[in-house]
């Protein structure tokens, strides 16, 4: 548990390098680790998420079910990466997103409260709240430019490349839903690659 809190804390340092001992003493007192186990849910979707999971081990598949019960995988939240669907943590709305593990996985999680509170008491946590938005927002937006300028074998190799370790730890079909493409699709885009 200590090693996941301790991760987190050198994250904010890392993103915010003005943070002091200060400002991190009272981040950690706001702080608990989750452990969850494969199919656990960190966030379900139609709840209100109260609180930002920082991932310090395992995997999870974010994702939503379509009019016809499908389920759409939109994201997958690795080592170091937050565990969020960010407008509605920061609204207080209900999450549209499921966030399922695949993987046994340890959550650092801080609540929304907190997070507030702190940027009331100190200005440089309103800083680093900016920052991790920023760098949320630049994921999303890179995810919806993949749609609309890359081809499902594009996005397939920047997914390699972006994640080397990654596209083994997740099922053919989730990645497949991951890139808006059949699975069959997928597999020939593999075979393809593999052969050249």
């Amino acid at each position: 548990m200590k090693d996941a809190i301790n991760a987190y804390l050198n994250s904010v340092k890392t993103i915010c390098q003005k943070v002091t001992s200060k400002e991190l003493n009272y981040i950690e007192s706001g702080l608990n680790v989750k452990e969850l186990k494969p199919k656990d849910f960190f966030i379900s979707a139609n709840t209100i998420q109260n609180e930002i999971g920082f991932v310090f081990s395992g995997l999870l598949r974010s994702f939503y079910a379509d009019k016809n019960l499908h389920q759409i995988t939109v994201k997958f939240v690795c080592e170091n990466e937050f565990a969020t669907d960010f407008p509605a943590f920061i609204s207080e709305s209900q999450s549209k997103y499921n966030f399922q593990c695949i993987e046994t996985t340890s959550i650092v999680c801080l609540s929304l409260k907190h997070i507030q509170e702190g940027y009331e008491k100190f200005p440089i946590l309103e800083r680093y709240g900016r920052l991790v938005a920023e760098e949320i927002v630049k994921i999303q937006q890179k995810r919806i430019a993949s749609f609309l300028f890359e081809t499902a074998e594009e996005r397939y190799i920047q997914f390699v490349k972006e994640y080397p370790t990654l596209f083994n730890r997740v099922s053919v079909s989730d990645l497949s839903s991951y890139l808006g493409i059949e699975r069959q699709s997928l597999t020939r885009i593999r075979k393809k690659l593999t052969n050249n």
